[in-house]
């Protein structure tokens, strides 16, 4: 079999596997297989395969037929330009999480906030890419799975982010947290436990339930992390949330409630409400405190 009967093969396998973007996963594939970029392919494409590599491409294909994640299978994810690991135990980086971290990014710079605690880290790609956006900036990574955090260490060091620079700890939300912060972001699980079942294959079979069930209503941790955040600022400082596209108006009223300020929304590229921000300010907290003594 050569590399263009191959390629061809694995397009038509995944075409009837009714795979949506089956040309470009079976390209994909055959790229992380073989290691041919596509300027090589059109020079090599009507060589032999050897036959551990059409092996391997064979096995790959079969795997994206079942609905196996393509990151899954090739085990990384590009994500704001950086390259992470994956595997089963983490979320896949997903574009619309871009969003969170560049809004993160720019409150950062406008608030000069360096010490950055994500909470439900999973790969740890918002606060590595965070990380790497500023070198001047440290930050922990909380997660309850321990899988998930051993990924995450091993995205802190394919990515040269210094340990002093980068900690990560398994933790129940803020159950094992020490310190203080000027900035907490999260990409919790939101997904209400009824709509899980209706997820396509990809994320319902193969992303980690945890990270995905937001319980009921799916506002469960959204209103775990307001109500406990306030206590990990020093005096002031920025929450900021994902969301799913119908939960802007509940997370805003859950944030206004605990005493936040300056809340906004920011949408996607579709136009989706995404992003849910706000300011943490304990004088002002004090002074409620007082007043209401």
């Amino acid at each position: 079999m050569t590399f263009r009967e191959a390629l061809n093969w694995g397009k038509e396998k995944l075409q009837h596997a009714g795979i949506p973007e089956y040309d470009l996963d079976a390209w994909l594939l055959l790229e992380h297989v073989s290691g041919l970029s596509r300027a090589m392919y059109f020079v090599r494409d009507r060589e032999e395969m050897e036959e551990s590599c059409r092996e391997q491409y064979e096995e790959a294909i079969r795997k994206r037929e079942s609905r196996v994640p393509l990151q899954h299978i090739t085990g990384v994810q590009e994500f704001m330009g950086y390259e992470f690991h994956v595997n089963e135990h983490v979320l896949i980086p997903r574009q619309d999480t871009e969003i969170l971290v560049e809004e993160a990014d720019r409150a950062a710079d406008d608030t000069g906030a360096k010490r950055i605690l994500d909470v439900c880290t999973g790969s740890g790609c918002i606060l590595l890419s965070l990380l790497k956006m500023n070198e001047n900036r440290t930050g922990t990574g909380s997660d309850l799975s321990e899988p998930a955090l051993k990924m995450a260490e091993e995205n802190r060091r394919l990515l040269e982010i210094p340990e002093e620079r980068a900690a990560f700890v398994q933790s129940d939300l803020f159950e094992r947290i020490e310190g203080t912060y000027d900035m907490i972001v999260s990409n919790p699980p939101y997904i209400r436990t009824e709509e899980i079942r209706k997820l396509q294959e990809e994320v319902r079979l193969h992303d980690p339930y945890g990270a995905l069930d937001g319980k009921e209503d799916g506002l469960y941790f959204y209103r775990r992390i307001i109500s406990e955040a306030g206590g990990y600022f020093e005096h002031q400082g920025t929450l900021l949330f994902e969301i799913g596209y119908d939960q802007a108006e509940d997370v805003k009223r859950l944030m206004e409630e605990a005493g936040y300020s300056q809340i906004y929304v920011k949408k996607d590229l579709a136009g989706l409400d995404r992003v849910v921000g706000g300011v943490y300010n304990k004088a002002r907290e004090n002074e409620e405190e007082l007043t209401n003594v």
